[in-house]
Order: C-alpha cells, then structure tokens, then sequence
C-alpha cells in the first residue's frame, strides 16, 4: 500500500516542480488578488493570472504541442490559432469599435493631436529599450506598451517579438489597470490649479451622417497610409460602423457583449499561459516592466504639455488636463481627467472632452505600431 502511494507520488507534479514555477504560481496568485479585491482590470487580470498558474503547474501539459501522435495541449492550440494568426486581438478591436463612441472626437477633431502627443511615450521607451541592448524589434513592442493598448501591444509583439508576448502582455494591461494611480501625480505636476479649474464649452451636437461617414474614411486612410495595420482599423471601424448605422442593433451587440467577452477569455488566458518560469524570470523581463512604466508615464505627459500649450494657444479656455488621456485606456483615463479637474473645481465636467482624445490614442496607438511594423516587420 505504502509503497502504491510512493509510486503515485513520484509520478505526481510535486516531485517535479521547481522553484521558477512555484514562483510564477504565486504571481498567478497575486494577479487574482489585484483582479479580485482591488478590482484591477478583472475581465483581463483574472484569466490572465489563470493561465499563469495552469502553465506552471508541472506535467499538466497545457502548452505542450504534443507527441508520437498525441494532442498537444490546450493553450498551446489557442496561442497558435489566436494569437500567432493574430485573429484573438484582431476579433477585440471589433468589439471594442462596437463600444466606442467616436462623437467627441468628430466634434473636436483637434484632440486627435493628443492622442498624437501622447505616443511620446513609446518612442522614448524604444530609445531606452535600444540603449539597453534590445533588438529594434524587441524595442519597438516594448514601445507600445506607452500607448496602452492591450489588444495592439499583444498585435505588434506577435509580429515583431513573440518571445516576449508574456512580460509586455502583462506590463500593458498592469499599467491600464493602475491608470488611476498612476496619472494623478503626473497630471498635477505638469500643471498649475488654475489650468486643473478650466471649464470648457459644451461639445456641439455630431450629426448621425458624421457618426457613420468617420469609420468609413478612417478605415480607407489609414489602411491605404498604413497597411500593417488595416486588420485591427478595419476591425474597430467594422465594429463603430455596427453601433452608428441604427441597422445591425443584432450584430452590434454581440460584437459588444458576447463575441468581445468569449474573445477575451480565450485571449487573456493565452497570454497567461506564455508566462513561464523560464521566459519570465529573467533580468530583461523585469526591464520591461520597468521601461513599460516609464512608456506609460511619458505618454501621459506628452499629452498634458500637449494641453498645456492648447490652454495658451485658446486664451485659457482648454483644461490641459484632457491631455492625459491621449493614452488609450478607454474610458478609464477620461475618467482619471474627469476625477482630477472635479478635485479643483467641482462643477467641472471634463469626460466628454477627454473622451476626445482618449478615443483618438487608440487610433494613434494603432498608427504607431504600424509605422514600426511596416518598418521592421520584413
């Protein structure tokens, strides 16, 4: 009896563990935590803490691509149907464009600049990731994560730097999730309580026939001007285009509900499961986290100096604090705009504004890595 129990025993997963998994398990363990009872970016940090912990459990065959006729395992298919077809993050952009309301930025189209000066952040990330020895393709994913955009950074990683998928994945949606920690200082410090006070104009009305003419242009110009990028801009636009006709309301919700939420399981938990002790406990992935910090932080500031220099060019009448959400944390850094200029004058309401920009960084973001791609992606 004694001697069955050992058997099973040694053939168990405790036997051989090793120390990179059981702490990869733990982070695992840590993301729940942050997902669950700090209510950071749940829909994604749950599944992707998941696959972090299913992956490193030993002999479990999750991403094994199988042997002598067997099946591989199940996120090994996944990640090579969803991700390295880029069909996962493609299927997001549809509904996230089903989710997205464009109004604010047709009605202000110069917040689009913001959204353009809030990709600061990833060139200077790219420069340091250079500097410290990285690939110019590995620098250019590392880059995006300024944008913050998951569904792009996991899009331009595929294409430029698979290998490291996991870390940048991970520092992305990390950073959207500590949006609201993150912004505040940098808001404040970059401008004064006089500028955080603005109050701005109500935006005018956008006419129906602007709603549905804005993701039919966009997806031909920037398609023609960027081709690496007409998957994912095709895909947001489709989605936009479901949610503005009034004709599709089936197709429209599920874009927005059903498809984007199964997509998200399957693309978040993939993501999870390229977490390996191995890939993952290394000093270069600990740079990224860091680099990735200093990309969101710089395309934070970017598009409050941005703001800034509105507020004078406009005589006072731009919050710069709108600036900051030229990231493409949707709508969470519209709101960060919102919560801050509230804090100095609490009958100012900024979202409307800030959703300006904040819907212009994810066509900005979008556009950043495909110049990058269609540079480096030969």
């Amino acid at each position: 009896m004694l001697e069955n129990f050992l058997h099973l025993f040694t053939m168990s997963g405790f036997t051989a563990i090793t120390y990179k998994q059981v702490i990869m398990i733990f982070i695992g363990i840590v993301l729940e935590y942050l997902a669950i009872k700090k209510n950071f970016e749940p829909l994604l940090l749950m599944p992707i803490g998941f696959g972090c912990i299913l992956t490193n459990l030993p002999l479990a065959g999750f991403t094994g691509p199988g042997v002598d006729g067997l099946p591989g395992g199940l996120y090994y298919y996944m990640y090579k149907v969803g991700l390295e077809t880029e069909v996962f993050p493609i299927l997001i952009f549809l509904g996230l464009g089903a989710l997205t309301d464009f109004g604010p930025l047709i009605a202000n189209p110069w917040t689009i600049l913001m959204g353009a000066a809030a990709q600061i952040g990833v060139f200077i990330a790219v420069f340091i990731a250079l500097a410290l020895g990285f690939s110019m393709k590995e620098a250019a994913s590392i880059g995006i994560i300024g944008g913050a955009d998951g569904p792009t950074a996991i899009y331009t990683t595929v294409k430029l730097a698979p290998h490291l998928l996991g870390p940048i994945a991970v520092a992305c949606y990390s950073y959207m999730s500590l949006v609201p920690l993150i912004q505040p200082p940098i808001m404040r410090a970059l401008t004064t309580r006089k500028e955080r006070s603005v109050m701005m104009t109500q935006l005018r009305p956008v006419t129906r026939t602007e709603k549905i003419l804005f993701p039919i242009v966009v997806a031909i110009v920037v398609s023609l001007m960027f081709p690496a990028v007409a998957p994912i801009i095709g895909t947001l636009m489709l989605g936009n285009l479901f949610r503005e006709s009034g004709v599709v309301e089936r197709l429209k919700n599920t874009a927005a509900n059903e498809l984007i939420n199964i997509v998200t399981i399957f693309l978040a938990a993939t993501v999870g499961s390229t977490m390996t002790g191995e890939n993952f406990l290394t000093p270069k992935t600990l740079g990224i986290v860091a680099m990735g910090l200093v990309a969101f932080s710089g395309g934070t500031a970017g598009g409050v100096l941005l703001g800034k220099l509105f507020y004078v060019l406009s005589g006072g009448k731009i919050n710069p604090l709108i600036g900051s959400a030229g990231v493409s944390a949707v709508p969470m850094a519209a709101r960060v705009s919102q919560k801050v200029g509230q804090k100095e004058n609490p009958a100012n309401f900024l979202l409307m504004h800030a959703m300006g920009p904040n819907v212009a960084g994810v066509i900005g973001t979008a556009v950043a890595a495909g110049v990058m791609i269609q540079i480096l992606g030969k």
